[in-house]
């Protein structure tokens, strides 16, 4: 469902194809709704896929999320035990942490770590105002994120910002990779999906403003909120923030708030209905908080560079976003946190542009395609930390553990 899950199971996937033996340790809830359990144990196109459980006390407060973490923590930590030896983990970063608990299994396995940096904690953590920088517990936090970087053989991030925090943190540079995440080339610009889509939800005839994924605290969305507001008397125009997370029930209260009949929540959409959603935008809106650059990264970029929409950028002038504004062909606009006069004067502006615009054209074969990318992750795994271009032809079967909490892997 969430982008995390997504990337793994394309790694996983692909890694098996290769005639590896994969097992995936994950949770056994859904992301977005706790309730629904999968399968504790099953194979899935040859991959071995057993899901942990934990505790759901839901995301509004720190102690109950810090409370299923631990409890996904040790859950799995009891489960590893048993676990008959691997050649390689791949551990990600859902929940915080969770490399950590794959560089103790390595360490004491003598396995191969391979750290794929989603986001940074507790960067994140300290960013969002969730830990104070200089308590103890921040301290420790760091200390196990540090060692769990310094004892893999290879760091992956996904952005020249992401690597440079992580090289401050004491891990050499030539052991960073810095590799971002493709878009999925299941996702293309669908013109019978964008009208059936927008027909379902009552789009049909608006300029829709769009924002796809999770919503996040690092994800401020004030500024865009105060837009709608802005435009509530604009009947033309209309607000779809499609997905999930803790901050969607601000979105809910906003628009109940100020009776706002021109925003319209939608779920996540599964990733064989995402070419329709993504396709039914007039303008696409991603958001980055102003503490976040470089230790979160706006993977829904990628999607929508491979369906050709132009896309709203609020943030920061200096990150990902702006580095691949040349790869948007001048369809990239740009907006500052809080100032809300100059979205709303860019969205009118495309309002008003958007019938003579061209029709998107979907771009699977950019540098960010799963094409290009998935095989070189792949090479970093396979190759044992050596570098890419050492590699044999012919490379042995291997067996793979990657963990990580983010069901729908």
């Amino acid at each position: 469902m969430v982008s995390t899950a997504q990337h793994l199971t394309d790694l996983a996937t692909e890694l098996s194809n290769r005639g590896h033996a994969v097992t995936v340790l994950t949770s056994d809830r859904g992301y977005d709704d706790p309730t629904l359990r999968f399968k504790r144990r099953e194979c899935w196109k040859g991959i071995t896929v057993i899901r942990i459980r934990s505790l759901s006390w839901g995301k509004n407060s720190k102690w109950k999320r810090a409370a299923n973490f631990s409890s996904f923590l040790l859950f799995c930590a009891i489960r590893m035990l048993f676990l008959p030896r691997v050649d390689a983990v791949v551990a990600l970063t859902s929940p915080p942490l969770i490399s950590f608990l794959a560089a103790l299994y390595a360490r004491f396995t003598g396995t191969r770590l391979y750290c794929w940096i989603m986001d940074l904690n507790p960067d994140e953590a300290i960013a969002a105002g969730w830990l104070k920088e200089k308590s103890i517990t921040t301290r420790l936090l760091k200390r196990m994120m540090n060692y769990s970087l310094r004892r893999a053989q290879r760091v992956v991030v996904l952005d020249r910002f992401a690597k440079e925090r992580v090289r401050h943190g004491g891990v050499a540079g030539e052991r960073i990779a810095v590799l971002p995440p493709w878009s999925h080339s299941e996702v293309c610009y669908s013109s019978y999906g964008r009208q059936e889509f927008r027909n379902t939800h009552g789009l049909d005839g608006k300029f829709v403003v769009m924002y796809s994924g999770n919503h996040s605290p690092c994800h401020p969305l004030d500024t865009l909120l105060e837009a709608a507001l802005s435009l509530r008397d604009r009947s033309d125009v209309v607000f779809c923030f499609v997905g999930g997370g803790s901050e969607q029930q601000k979105v809910r209260r906003f628009a109940r708030q100020h009776q706002l009949a021109n925003i319209k929540c939608l779920a996540y959409q599964t990733l064989a209905g995402l070419s329709a959603s993504l396709s039914a935008a007039d303008l696409h809106v991603v958001v980055m908080g102003d503490p976040f650059v470089g230790i979160i990264h706006p993977c829904k970029v990628y999607n929508i560079m491979a369906i050709g929409s132009p896309m709203l950028y609020i943030g920061p002038e200096e990150s990902h976003v702006t580095d691949l504004a040349p790869q948007f062909n001048g369809q990239l606009l740009r907006a500052k946190h809080n100032d809300h006069d100059r979205v709303v004067s860019h969205i009118i502006r495309s309002s008003l542009s958007s019938s003579e615009r061209r029709q998107p054209q979907s771009n699977n074969t950019s540098p960010y395609s799963k094409e290009g990318l998935l095989p070189q992750l792949c090479a970093i795994v396979e190759s044992g930390g050596n570098e890419i271009h050492a590699l044999p032809l012919s490379l042995p079967s291997e067996s793979v553990l990657s963990i990580t909490n983010e069901p729908g892997t």
